[in-house]
């Protein structure tokens, strides 16, 4: 076809043919045109607040969909800040595009608006960095970071516009058409390491296989359940791997999660690593003699902390089909009656009753577990839970409960604060496109909630189904109440005297949410946050915030081992 094409519109074109179909970012020079043309070819594209939260959004479409958002940002300081998004997802394996404008080719070295050595930073956070040596290039480089993302382990990948390429042009004839990329090969075990493993697990007193974010990223969900229920082994997912199976399966031993690590000899271990969220496994969360069957799709990760028993390299979906094939042949099952279950619903019970009691304690300020089993009980199954926060996420892993496969999304392998909006806006405009769409509950600490809290004015402005619910315990960890801030006060300049942890007592996160037009509640007790809810629930035309008012000294139950318990590393 004989007419001419700009840089803008072959941006979008190429990022089409490759499939993305959503596109978060903070326009301004030079990239507006970018974001308008992306949304002439059909792009979805949502205007954030904050170039860190669109990367943090365009990364959960990645592990979402299993195809890579795009995340557009201007030059300079607008890519700088979308690098935490960046190194988020490269830690959490989500395949993401990033799209950067840049100064003008022939300014380079010369002090030009927002210079930067974009590039090569970006190579310290991706697995691919480049800049088009062409407009007749672009669509080979684009395709090259689409597949990249999602080839390997997943994780972002980045794409420099030079502002005089935005607005060039240049003829469709020249251009190389290029097609999109399927999706990643699959790839298999080696068949007489599949024996084996069967082998250590048959072999094994107390088995249990540990569900990671990576079989739910593999779409592993199907055959896993066949899988579990035809070995009856039982299974502890990681924050991430929540839902894949049930929380509610018979064989979940989640709510047993240390009785579980510590005392496994055999653990088949399904795209998670032994990293901090896995204690490493090492001792004294782990038994020192502990077999590891290793699933995973990243050779590297073979051996890292802990060598395997038994490496099956591969696709986690195509690895549990091939131990299901041979252990179908063979017909062993795990039984039901032995000492390690028995040892395990006990903790269970045991975990359950402690948790109980301190959720039906009715004193005002409420605590998290008063909080979070009223949640519990009014919230869908089918709903997306996103989650962040100190306590805010820890106890809620344990408490709100999933049942459908990447339904949770939380802090994840960075540990990072701040994600939770972003997820949940990516979550929000996907589910909206569908039609049967699910609810999303975002449940924040009030720290977490500060980090993107203007992303509530973004949530307000594309109308999505997003309940916000900040647990408001006056600080990071925990606060102060307000008649103790006003005493500080008195006593001379809070810059000396407050805690560091502290924030403003009671601050009212509600009323941000309503002066964008939304739904904001205050919630101080039980029949309040019932009500609130409900509400927020049945109100599908605006997003809402609940700011529910707790106890500032509330904290979690004793714990026989913190998360970052030390190790014999």
């Amino acid at each position: 076809m004989d007419e001419d094409i700009t840089g803008a519109r072959l941006v979008a074109e190429s990022l089409l043919a490759q499939r993305v179909e959503y596109m978060f970012g903070v326009v301004g020079v030079p990239i507006i045109e970018v974001a308008m043309a992306a949304q002439a070819v059909g792009i979805k594209y949502v205007g954030m607040r904050n170039e860190q939260a669109a990367c943090y959004a365009a990364s959960a479409i990645g592990y979402l969909t299993g195809r890579p958002g795009a995340c557009l940002v201007v030059s300079g300081p607008g890519l700088i800040h979308a690098l935490g998004g960046m190194a988020n997802a490269n830690e959490n394996c989500w395949p993401v595009v990033v799209i950067g404008g840049s100064s003008d080719r022939n300014q380079e070295t010369t002090g030009a608006f927002q210079e930067f050595p974009q590039v090569e930073t970006c190579r310290l956070y991706s697995k691919f960095s480049a800049r088009p040596s062409s407009l007749e290039a672009i669509p080979s480089v684009i395709e090259k970071a689409v597949r990249t993302s999602m080839y390997g382990r997943p994780g972002a990948c980045y794409v420099d516009i030079a502002g005089d390429m935005v607005n060039a042009r240049v003829n469709r004839s020249n251009i190389r058409v290029v097609s999109c990329c399927p999706p990643p090969p699959i790839s298999m075990a080696e068949s007489g390491a599949v024996t084996q493993a069967l082998s250590v697990l048959k072999a094994s007193n107390r088995p249990l296989i540990i569900i990671g974010k990576g079989a739910a990223f593999a779409q592993a969900e199907t055959v896993l359940r066949e899988f579990v229920e035809t070995s009856g082994l039982p299974f502890l997912p990681t924050p991430m791997g929540k839902g894949v199976l049930p929380d509610d399966h018979p064989n979940c031993v989640a709510a047993a999660r240390s009785r579980a690590l510590l005392q496994a000899d055999v653990i088949l271990l399904l795209g998670a690593r032994l990293n901090w969220i896995l204690h490493f496994g090492q001792p004294p969360r782990f038994d020192p003699n502990v077999k590891i069957i290793q699933v995973d799709l990243c050779p590297e990760e073979m051996g890292n902390n802990v060598r395997p028993t038994v490496a099956l390299l591969g696709d986690i979906s195509a690895v549990v089909s091939q131990l299901l094939q041979n252990l179908k042949k063979n017909g062993w099952k795990y039984s039901p009656g032995t000492e390690w279950w028995s040892s395990l619903h006990s903790k269970i019970a045991a975990n359950f009753k402690i948790s109980q009691s301190l959720a039906l304690h009715s004193t005002l300020p409420m605590n998290y577990y008063t909080v979070f089993h009223h949640i519990s009980e009014l919230l869908p199954h089918d709903c997306i839970i996103v989650s962040e926060g100190a306590n805010t996420m820890d106890i809620g892993r344990t408490m709100l409960k999933n049942y459908l496969p990447r339904h949770r999304l939380d802090a994840g392998t960075f540990g990072t604060m701040g994600v939770g909006l972003g997820f949940a806006i990516a979550a929000a405009v996907m589910e909206k496109s569908k039609v049967n769409g699910q609810r999303v509950i975002c449940v924040e600490g009030d720290s977490a909630f500060g980090f993107s809290g203007m992303e509530a004015e973004t949530m307000c402005r594309y109308n999505l189904p997003i309940i916000i619910i900040v647990v408001n315990n006056n600080g990071i960890y925990s606060g102060v109440d307000p008649e103790t801030w006003k005493e500080m006060a008195k006593l001379g300049d809070l810059t000396t005297i407050a805690p560091p942890v502290t924030l403003l007592p009671e601050a009212r996160y509600d009323n941000v949410m309503a002066a964008f037009g939304g739904r904001g509640f205050l919630v101080r007790t039980v029949e309040e946050l019932r009500s609130a809810l409900e509400l927020s629930l049945s109100d599908w035309e605006k997003p809402c915030l609940l700011n529910v008012l707790i106890d500032p000294s509330s904290d979690r139950k004793q714990q026989e081992f913190p998360w970052l318990t030390r190790s014999n590393l």
